[in-house]
């Protein structure tokens, strides 16, 4: 998949501040950011997209499962069974995605990260014709499957991404851009609301195309991602090819000489080959390593359990009952995407000068004052 033009025609040229414009070479290389685009618009871009995409037409697909089942079974849907059915529609999705990150790693082991990133489009696809044709075939078990196996996609997409951004960029931009994973989410999630407004898909008779649109950023990633290269580290460690592994550093670094780069590999390998792997167990009985694990366990657990997922979903629903028009709600809902898609932003501008402790202490301090405020404004609208 290596093109004609070699690892020269895809360096940035960066101008000295003299006027002299004399060029170097840049880590940003064009494979390098294509890959990154590319791979970031197939993956995280859905995975945010298909968070808010459920909100907008909500009211609509109500009335499509009531009119379904009347015509089915001659009565209509009682109010317990339709909020059953629309919470499993929109929680099973997360169900796939626990499904895709643990077949993911068998999977990325035998393809690569790469082919991975491009064969999980199959999902996507496969999810998008069933969500977007259950109303013309009158069957809202399609568009459940289609959630869960979009779902599947979704799980194998976020843990494939990082793992092939991580290993085709420098070590020294390795964290800017795994920004790109986060940043492209919240476009995601901006890109459903955007599209759900009642000017374009949030009409009606319009609603399964806000799942079809699904193929278009899949179809993208489907095309570009064959003709740039594997991960050089899985060519490398698992298929042994170091001269293939040597021209996929030589793209997506901008250079002739990776001789270095692919020395740190080989070494890395061997320190892990040497690293005695230990269990679960005898990791959380391990007291060097306890703070690091209750750490990351209250991150992960404090970002996962905040009620973020509630407000993708639900936004609308809340908005409505806090009394807000309902003709203004969707404008209003299109604000917090806004508002999370300049917070990625701005954390991946600062996240190097500031580092990561302050904007995690910032980002959850602030989310307790304004779950705080939500809170008490829901509890005592009824009064």
């Amino acid at each position: 998949m290596d093109g004609a033009a070699g690892p020269e025609a895809d360096t940035l040229v960066e101008r000295g501040a003299g006027g002299g414009g004399r060029a170097r070479r840049g880590n940003w290389s064009g494979s390098l950011i294509l890959a990154s685009l590319t791979g970031a618009l197939g993956s995280s871009f859905l995975y945010g997209y298909n968070l808010s995409v459920v909100n907008a037409p909500a009211g609509y697909i109500k009335k499509f499962y009531n009119e379904t089942w009347e015509r089915r079974y001659g009565f209509s849907m009682d109010e317990g069974t339709l909020t059953l059915l629309w919470s499993v529609t929109v929680s099973i999705f997360a169900i796939g995605g626990l499904v895709g990150a643990i077949i993911v790693t068998p999977i990325v082991k035998f393809f690569g990260r790469k082919c991975t990133l491009v064969l999980n489009n199959v999902f996507a696809v496969a999810a998008a014709l069933l969500m977007s044709l259950s109303l013309l075939a009158g069957s809202f078990e399609m568009l459940i499957l289609g959630r869960i196996i979009m779902g599947v996609d979704a799980g194998i997409s976020l843990s494939a991404l990082p793992m092939y951004l991580s290993e085709i960029s420098p070590k020294e931009i390795r964290g800017s851009l795994g920004q790109v994973t986060a940043i492209f989410i919240c476009i995601g999630v901006f890109t459903g609301q955007v599209l759900g407004l009642p000017e374009i898909f949030g009409q009606e008779s319009r609603w399964p195309f806000l799942f079809g649109a699904i193929i278009v950023p899949s179809l993208i990633q489907a095309v570009i991602l064959p003709f740039l290269p594997e991960s050089p580290r899985y060519l490398l460690l698992e298929k042994h090819n170091r001269s293939k592994a040597e021209k996929a550093f030589q793209r997506f670094l901008g250079k002739d000489d990776v001789s270095h780069e692919i020395e740190e590999v080989l070494a890395e390998s061997r320190v892990q080959r040497n690293t005695k792997m230990v269990s679960i167990v005898q990791l959380l009985r391990t007291r060097a390593v306890r703070w690091q694990i209750v750490t990351v366990v209250v991150t992960m657990g404090c970002y996962q359990l905040c009620g973020l997922n509630a407000i993708w979903y639900y936004t609308n629903s809340i908005f409505s009952e806090s009394g807000i028009d309902r003709e203004t709600i969707p404008y209003v809902t299109l604000s917090t995407g806004a508002v999370e898609t300049l917070a990625a932003v701005f954390s991946g501008l600062v996240i190097e000068r500031l580092g990561r402790r302050p904007l995690l202490i910032g980002g959850f301090g602030l989310m307790v004052v304004f779950f705080g405020v939500l809170t008490v404004s829901l509890t005592l609208q009824g009064l």
